[in-house]
C-alpha cells in the first residue's frame, strides 16, 4: 500500500484538500466537542442546524449569492436536477430550449422532454463535442420558458469561459464540473445545480441555488421530495439529508476562504490548466480534444498517437503516482481533472512525467 498520498487527477469523486481531510476526520468521533460523531448526529439537533447555516453562509459569501435567492443542499446529484428543474418549472407541453454540448447535456433534455417541450438550440454531437456555440449561434424560441447549458463538460474538455446569451429568457446551468473554481455570475442565472463531488466536497450532496422566480415557480401538485418550495420551507431538512455532505461542503468552503476565496482558487486553476495545456501544445505528440478557445480549466482532456501509447501511457503513469488519468468510458483517451484542490505540484510532476515518456515514446 502507498505510504503517501498520491497525485489524484479523478474526475470525481475528487481530491480534497489534506487539511479538510484532516477536519472530517477529526468530526467523526466527535462533532464540536458534542460527544457525539458526526454520523451519528441528529440533523435535528442544534449544533447540526449550525452546520447548515455556516454551509448557507459559505456559499453565499464565495460565490456571490443575491440575498433573495435561496440556497438548498438535496440528494440525487446532478442527474435528479435534469428532471426535477423541468418538472419545477415547466408545465406540460410548455417549451425550454438546451445548448446540447456534451453527455450531460444529452441526459439533462431528455428528461426535460418528459415535461415539456425541450429544443436542442445547438448540438455539437457531430464534431464530437469540440466546441461551443457563440451567442450568434442559436435564436432562443421567443415561447421558451428558459434556457439551460452545461457550464463544463468533464468527458469532453470543454467550458464556457462566459455567460450564455439567454436572450431575454430565464437562464438556467448545469454547474457541477467547475462551480467555485471559475468565475460565475450568479446572478445572471435563474437557477443553478451542481454536484459536490468535484470541488464542494463528497458524492451524494447536490447544491441548488435558486432565484425568487424559480423557487415561486413550481408545479402545483409536484410531489414532496421533488418540490423545491418543500425542501425550502424547511431549510434543506424536509427529510435526513446529506448530513456528512453539508458537512464537509462548510469545511471546503472555509479551506477556500482562508486561501483567497473564489478569485484565489480562479488563478490557481487558471495556472495549473495553463502548464497543461502549454505542454500539450509544445509538440504534436499530444492531441488535445477541444478546440483552443473551449478549453476546460477543470478537466483537460487529449490523445496519443495511437491507443497502444494511451495505454502504455496510462500504466507508466499509475506507476509513477498518478491516478485518474483515463479518460471516460466512453470516449477513451486521457483526461486529466484539475480541480480546486489539486495542488500545482501534481501538475508539474505530470508535465515531467509527460515530457519523459514523449522522449521514450516520441
Amino acid at each position: 500500500m502507498p505510504t503517501e498520498r498520491i497525485h489524484n487527477f479523478n474526475a470525481g469523486p475528487a481530491v480534497l484538500p489534506l487539511s479538510v481531510v484532516h477536519e472530517v476526520a477529526a468530526a467523526l468521533p466527535n462533532l464540536h466537542n458534542t460527544g457525539i460523531g458526526l454520523l451519528e448526529c441528529s440533523h435535528r439537533s442544534k449544533v447540526f442546524q449550525e452546520v447548515v447555516d455556516n454551509a448557507v453562509a459559505r456559499v453565499r459569501r464565495v460565490l456571490s449569492v443575491p440575498e433573495d435567492y435561496t440556497i438548498l443542499f438535496l440528494q440525487g446529484g446532478a442527474s435528479l436536477q435534469f428532471y426535477m428543474t423541468a418538472l419545477n418549472l415547466l408545465r406540460p407541453g410548455e417549451a425550454a430550449d438546451y445548448l446540447v454540448t456534451g453527455t450531460w447535456a444529452q441526459k439533462a433534455i431528455k428528461e426535460a422532454k418528459r415535461i415539456g417541450d425541450a429544443k436542442a438550440l445547438w448540438d455539437g454531437a457531430a464534431n464530437q463535442f469540440r466546441d461551443l456555440p457563440g451567442d450568434g449561434d442559436y435564436k432562443v424560441r421567443d415561447e421558451a420558458v428558459y434556457l439551460h447549458y452545461t457550464s463544463n463538460n468533464t468527458i469532453y474538455g470543454t467550458e464556457y469561459h462566459r455567460t450564455p446569451d439567454a436572450q431575454g429568457h430565464h437562464l438556467i446551468a448545469d454547474l457541477s464540473s467547475d462551480i467555485a473554481g471559475v468565475p460565475v455570475n450568479i446572478a445572471a442565472h435563474d437557477l443553478v445545480y451542481a454536484g459536490a463531488q468535484k470541488n464542494l466536497g463528497p458524492s451524494g450532496l447536490t447544491l441548488v441555488i435558486l432565484s425568487p422566480w424559480a423557487l415561486a415557480r413550481t408545479a402545483p401538485g409536484t410531489p414532496a421530495m421533488l418540490d423545491y418550495q418543500v425542501h425550502a420551507k424547511d431549510g434543506s431538512l424536509y427529510n435526513t439529508p446529506n448530513a456528512f455532505g453539508i458537512y464537509v461542503l462548510e469545511r471546503m468552503l472555509n479551506f477556500m476562504e482562508q486561501n483567497g476565496g473564489l478569485q484565489g482558487a480562479i488563478d490557481r486553476n487558471r495556472a495549473k490548466s495553463e502548464l497543461l495545456y502549454s505542454e500539450l501544445d509544445r509538440s504534436g505528440f499530444w492531441r488535445p480534444h477541444a478546440v483552443r478557445e473551449a478549453r476546460s480549466w477543470m478537466n483537460v482532456t487529449w490523445r496519443l498517437p495511437t491507443p497502444e501509447l494511451e495505454e502504455s501511457f496510462l500504466k507508466a503513469a499509475k506507476a509513477a503516482g498518478m491516478e485518474g488519468l483515463k479518460g471516460h468510458r466512453s470516449v477513451g483517451g486521457i483526461r486529466a481533472s484539475l480541480y480546486n484542490a489539486l495542488e500545482l505540484s501534481s501538475v508539474q510532476a505530470l508535465v515531467a512525467f509527460m515530457q519523459d515518456f514523449e522522449k521514450r515514446s516520441g
